[in-house]
């Protein structure tokens, strides 16, 4: 069985389980083991269980199952039970050299997102299994204490696109300014939560969220009133493979002129994110609060990641990319 030194939820030194912050926001108070009674590859063979991934109506290649915290132990939903949580082991595609790093991945780049930037994410934590791997659990946020379901729509949905008329590929298809126009469309306080969006592009770029695509963003419905939901599905997709630099083949936007660094390199710097916040509503003095954040890597970021469950090489690899990506972002533009 691993043995903990850090909280697997905050990350925090000390802890050889969850610690009381975590505990009250990752399980609403009741303490939780952080070791799961079964073994990973005894979900791969386990009926119920690949039922489970029938059951849960999330989108992605990777392997989601609902849970319920059950006398302090994670175990997956029944059929017709309402689930709190939802637990990502590893994906199961052997294809993935790193696969068994996904879950420590997004962990920590969900709480670096939390802890560094104040974005509002998803609360989300790590679990383990019995054979020692890393799960990545997280807390339904659509699902309210007594049991209730918010309305939640992803911004797929909401811009309208699908597999019928799209094709298989139609979550990366489009600009996120086709997001900044559905949020003013949506949502009444659309400049907060187009400023929310924009912070949320830029930590992306970063931090080489490679697959942030139009089904990674939401609006739920809050007491009649739809915000932006919080943050998931956040992580450094460099890690495991050479990917782009948005999740969306159109990037920012086709309509505003690229700085002659994004022309020569084909990667964007602070001028584009400014001319594209410009172009979605924002003013250059918000714009530039937001930015000016990821002009160099905090330190904070930096012992989250130490702190992380990633193995060694897998952080040295991780910082030696968000430290690239920060410094073709400073780059200054003629």
């Amino acid at each position: 069985m691993i043995d903990l030194h850090c909280c697997p939820s905050s990350l925090t030194e000390g802890f050889s389980s969850y610690s009381p912050v975590a505990v009250k926001k990752l399980f609403d108070g009741h303490r939780v083991s952080p070791f799961l009674p079964f073994r990973i590859d005894e979900m791969a063979k386990n009926i119920e269980i690949k039922n489970a991934i029938k059951r849960l109506s999330v989108s992605g290649a990777q392997e989601k199952f609902a849970t319920v915290i059950d006398h302090g132990t994670i175990r997956i939903a029944k059929e017709g039970e309402r689930s709190t949580h939802i637990i990502k082991p590893a994906p199961w595609d052997m294809t993935i050299p790193t696969r068994k790093q996904i879950p420590a991945n997004e962990h920590v780049t969900m709480q670096i997102a939390a802890q560094v930037y104040g974005i509002p994410t998803a609360e989300n934590g790590l679990c383990f299994s019995k054979d020692g791997q890393c799960v990545y659990i997280t807390k339904r946020f659509d699902i309210l204490p007594d049991g209730s379901k918010i309305e939640m729509e992803d911004f797929a949905s909401l811009i309208g696109r699908n597999e019928q008329t799209d094709g298989i590929s139609f979550k990366y298809m489009g600009c996120y300014e086709d997001i900044a126009h559905a949020i003013r469309r949506t949502i009444a306080t659309w400049i907060i939560d187009t400023e929310r969006f924009f912070e949320l592009v830029t930590f992306n770029y970063i931090y080489a969220n490679g697959d942030d695509h139009l089904k990674n963003f939401s609006v739920i419905n809050k007491n009649g009133d739809y915000r932006l939901a919080p943050a998931y599905d956040l992580l450094n997709t460099s890690l495991h493979i050479n990917g782009d630099d948005f999740g969306l083949v159109n990037g920012l936007s086709p309509h505003i002129e690229k700085s002659d660094i994004y022309t020569n390199t084909g990667h964007p710097c602070r001028k584009d994110f400014e001319r594209f916040g410009s172009l979605i509503g924002l003013n250059s003095k918000r714009i530039n609060r937001i930015l000016d954040k990821y002009m160099s890597i905090p330190q904070t970021a930096i012992v989250l990641l130490k702190h992380s469950f990633l193995n060694d090489k897998m952080k040295r690899k991780y910082f030696r990319i968000i430290d690239e990506r920060t410094k073709r972002f400073i780059r200054i533009s003629e």
